[in-house]
């Protein structure tokens, strides 16, 4: 497998615009970070504890899946977790959540 694609802020913010209902936006960085602000409708599981929460995802697994850390060392990990627990519709947001920040995209705090 080729592992996870790659998917734009500019077409991320797209998709939340128009409420795709098959989407998830998962944060992996701590509470305190996602508190501070997050990309909007994204739902917090710590890359920490991600293996041990995977089953609040089982509902998901035929959804395109959105994963974003602060700069994509987390992400990548929790990538990986969700691959081996066999979902297939993974996407890492490029430039994680400083690029998004960077280029003045909505947050929710």
């Amino acid at each position: 497998a080729a592992g996870p694609a790659a998917i734009e802020p500019k077409a991320l913010t797209e998709r939340i615009a128009w409420a795709d209902p098959a989407l998830v936006v998962l944060d992996v960085r701590t509470p305190a970070e996602y508190a501070e602000g997050h990309v909007p409708g994204a739902i917090n599981i710590p890359h920490t504890e991600l293996a041990a929460r995977v089953a609040e995802l089982a509902g998901s697994r035929e959804k395109d899946i959105v994963v974003y850390c602060r700069s994509g060392a987390r992400a990548e990990q929790a990538l990986g977790v969700l691959g081996k627990a066999g979902f297939t519709r993974l996407y890492h947001l490029q430039g994680d959540y400083t690029r998004w920040t960077d280029e003045k995209r909505p947050v929710v705090k």
